[in-house]
């Protein structure tokens, strides 16, 4: 199935500051996850092995990690403003052969790693990173369906920007991928 979010992303010097703001906004503490987001050549859109062990609550609340992985293509507009993306999810229970498979007929582009703590503010997945080899930044992905039309997400993620204090010239119109070069 074709989802939609509408999403923003930006530079964040102080991911204590912007994860304390969102809870005082009243976000609700939902994982903290490391991922190892393998990229493949693609002919359109990005298409990306997401390698996933998560940890339910915040840094040092949760208790064991579980492990899956997620093949993601989805296709966006590199701007700064807030942008829709189409996307696809599929469950990859062996990612290991998959992604032998997908390196076979696709090509490697490369792998962004990072550690994402994950917030949940009325409808809208807040994201803290940690790129490795990149630095930190905030995304805002609202999920677009009967619960959220597109007007309401975009004056969300404009409240979410303002209460994290974060200037239009944080924002950054691409992938990290992109800004690693991959």
């Amino acid at each position: 199935m074709l989802r939609r979010n509408l999403e923003l992303k930006a530079c964040c010097g102080d991911l204590a500051y912007a994860r304390d703001a969102a809870l005082r906004l009243g976000a609700a503490p939902s994982a903290f996850e490391r991922q190892r987001d393998t990229f493949y050549n693609s002919r359109e859109g990005r298409l990306k092995l997401r390698e996933i062990e998560r940890w339910p609550g915040l840094i040092g609340t949760h208790g064991p990690a579980t492990r899956h992985a997620e093949l993601i293509w989805y296709d966006r507009p590199n701007h700064l403003d807030v942008r829709t993306s189409a996307y696809r999810l599929v469950a990859a229970p062996d990612p290991a052969g998959l992604h032998a498979a997908l390196t076979a007929a696709c090509g490697v582009r490369g792998v962004v790693a990072k550690d994402r703590t994950i917030l949940l503010w009325r409808g809208v997945r807040i994201h803290l990173d940690t790129i490795d080899g990149l630095g930190t930044f905030v995304e805002f992905e609202a999920v677009l369906g009967p619960d959220l039309d597109e007007a309401t997400a975009a004056q969300h993620l404009a409240t979410l920007q303002e209460a994290l204090g974060i200037a239009d010239d944080d924002r950054i119109a691409c992938a990290y991928a992109d800004l690693l070069g991959l």
